[in-house]
């Protein structure tokens, strides 16, 4: 089992950049699939980025390809999602996920890719 507590989110003006941190318990975090998702405030919870146990392999989705990049740490149990050109759409709940794999294929879109979930961070970003 494994704890999730993400942090840095916050107001930030459009253009404008900020870093996710995913703090996770444990020490068998090279045995994760990580995953950010988000949700808007009327809407479902949507797939934001994925990376591999290794960190070798990141996912996005076309949107935020070229504006968000994933990342982790095993040093410091910490996966982070930087987020920069910021737009007033990408406000939300940003959340942290978790999957224990063997491998690093399957999917990774989908909430119940995941078996673990943190409290989510508050991002707003004004126009």
């Amino acid at each position: 089992q494994v704890q999730l507590v993400e942090s840095g989110g916050g107001l930030v003006q459009a253009g404008g950049s900020l870093r996710l941190s995913c703090a996770a318990s444990g020490r068998t975090f090279g045995r994760y699939f990580m995953g950010w998702f988000r949700q808007a405030p009327g809407k479902e919870r949507e797939f934001v980025a994925a990376i591999s146990r290794s960190g070798t392999n990141t996912y996005y989705t076309d949107d935020g390809k070229g504006r968000f990049t994933i990342f982790r740490d095993g040093a410091k149990n910490t996966v982070y999602l930087q987020m920069n050109s910021l737009k007033p759409e990408d406000t939300a709940v940003y959340y942290c996920a978790a999957d224990p794999r063997t491998v690093d294929s399957g999917t990774y879109y989908e909430k119940d890719d995941y078996n673990y979930w943190g409290q989510g961070t508050q991002v707003t970003v004004s126009s």
